[in-house]
């Protein structure tokens, strides 16, 4: 029987390329790019934008990509399963996108963009593409098409990047030609990012049509349609909340920094190093992109527990390394962003540890999705989103956006102590938590040993990282030799 282990971790890989290089590639290219072509308060428009982005991505799909797996997974039906929840989505996306074009310019006035409606109509198709091609995209991972998931979002950011450098970089140099100037006007400046974002949107939408036409196959379900919705709408309850935790802060900084201080500069500033964790936050993505089909899918074999038992701790164990690598080599990593945007840097560390601690929630997470307890997860994220407001709002007039850094760590640490807890009465998953907090404390230590004492060496710093690593490997091997040889030889128990 093939390693379950190294199959989850092969297909982490795989998505990887998929969610991981297109992200990489807009870190690498994209991020550089708007952080030295444009000003730190036209960045933080960027920024607020997106986090709208987030929210209404969580609303338009209410819970039916995992609703989708729960019921597709065994189901004799999943033909109907997916017409079901195909058709639903497409509904209320194309419903959302003629609304949001009937009143895109009052929407625009509340949102303080008056002069620039175009901006929410660009936004509500982007928004509303996505989150119908969230159910085909759901399909392809089902039917483990890793390939083909990859192929599709390596195009789409392809069209992206391509399209961003053009109008932003490109044009502007040859703006006197003829043909350019038919097509570029100066005065859209960053409303070119939307437009790009978009037409790679569209691309996506006509690459996925083989499958969204399998979902006219089967009959459209109403009666499934409210079970699945009834098992999905805590989910969203949860994912809305969870939106408040990721995103809320980049809304309320514009609104909570005092005017003197620049708050859509800071926004700026956050925006840019909040993408410094960008591998961590990548690694947890791809993470639950290739884990939530294999947690269902493994849910029936009798060692189930104990596999997701070792899955926590494999996790935690790459999220730490992460960590360090980018904690000890950070002098190399800030030159990704430029230069004016580099005095936020401090806050890197933070937002890795509140990123990895976010990945070790949603691994938890399986034990009230496999038990229906979906209430439990909404419980779970709405007590994380109080926690979010709270801190957010006594705190960021204060300190800024350092405050929102630690909202997210606090926050995220509140809630995993708290579905700990609550698994160990409803679903026990047998974690070796002790040992999981001796890795933590470990690479806890490390960090701080090179922050305070070996930060500012002029010699041999990338030599002291690379030994930090190398004991942190060490001491994993050590601690974990029984579980890799356990997982040499697995057979299917």
């Amino acid at each position: 029987m093939k390693n379950p282990i190294k199959q989850l971790f092969g297909q982490t890989v795989v998505y990887g390329l998929g969610i991981v290089l297109p992200r990489l590639l807009n870190y690498l290219l994209l991020t550089p790019f708007y952080t030295r072509v444009f000003e730190r308060a036209t960045y933080g428009v960027i920024t607020e934008l997106y986090a709208y982005v987030v929210f209404l991505l969580v609303i338009l799909t209410y819970g039916m990509e995992t609703g989708y797996f729960r019921y597709a997974s065994h189901a004799e039906q999943k033909g109907k399963v997916y017409t079901t929840v195909l058709g639903s989505l497409f509904f209320t996306s194309l419903l959302f996108i003629v609304m949001v074009q009937l009143w895109a310019e009052p929407i625009s006035r509340l949102m303080g963009y008056a002069s620039h409606p175009e901006y929410i109509k660009w936004l509500s198709i982007i928004v509303g593409v996505d989150a119908f091609t969230s159910i085909p995209f759901a399909r392809i991972r089902l039917r483990n098409q890793p390939g083909k998931y990859t192929i599709i979002r390596i195009f789409e950011v392809t069209i992206n990047i391509g399209l961003n450098l053009f109008f932003l970089y490109y044009c502007p140099h040859h703006v006197h030609s003829g043909w350019v100037s038919n097509i570029y006007n100066p005065e859209i400046g960053v409303g070119y990012v939307l437009i790009s974002n978009l037409v790679a949107s569209l691309v996506k939408l006509i690459l996925l049509l083989p499958d969204i036409w399998a979902g006219f196959r089967s009959a459209f379900d109403p009666v499934l349609l409210k079970t699945i919705f009834r098992y999905a709408y805590p989910l969203l309850i949860a994912g809305l909340a969870g939106t408040i935790n990721e995103a809320l802060d980049r809304i309320l900084l514009k609104h909570l920094i005092p005017p003197e201080q620049g708050p859509m500069e800071q926004l700026g500033i956050y925006g840019a190093n909040y993408k410094m964790a960008v591998l961590m936050t990548l690694f947890v993505q791809m993470f639950k992109y290739a884990a939530e089909p294999f947690f269902f899918a493994r849910a029936g074999d009798r060692n189930a527990k104990e596999l997701y038992a070792d899955v926590m701790t494999f996790f935690v164990i790459t999220g730490l390394f992460i960590f360090l690598l980018v904690n000890l080599y950070l002098n190399y990593f800030i030159l990704f962003i430029g230069s004016d945007f580099r005095e936020g840097v401090h806050i890197v560390p933070v937002i890795l540890m509140a990123n990895l601690i976010m990945g070790i929630f949603f691994s938890l997470s399986i034990w009230y999705k496999l038990t229906n307890k979906t209430h439990f997860g909404a419980i779970l994220v709405l007590t994380g989103a109080g926690i979010t407001v709270l801190i957010n709002a006594l705190f960021i007039p204060r300190f800024g956006y350092e405050a929102s850094a630690w909202a997210h760590l606090i926050c995220y640490s509140v809630m995993v102590i708290l579905s700990y807890s609550w698994s160990r009465k409803h679903y026990v998953i047998p974690y070796r938590t002790g040992r999981i907090l001796v890795y933590m404390a470990i690479a806890l230590t490390i960090y701080v040993n090179n922050k305070l004492f070996l930060q500012n060496l002029e010699f041999l710093k990338e030599l002291w990282g690379a030994l930090f690593l190398l004991l942190f490997g060490v001491i994993v091997f050590i601690g974990e030799r029984d579980t890799f040889n356990k997982y040499k030889t697995y057979k299917k128990r």
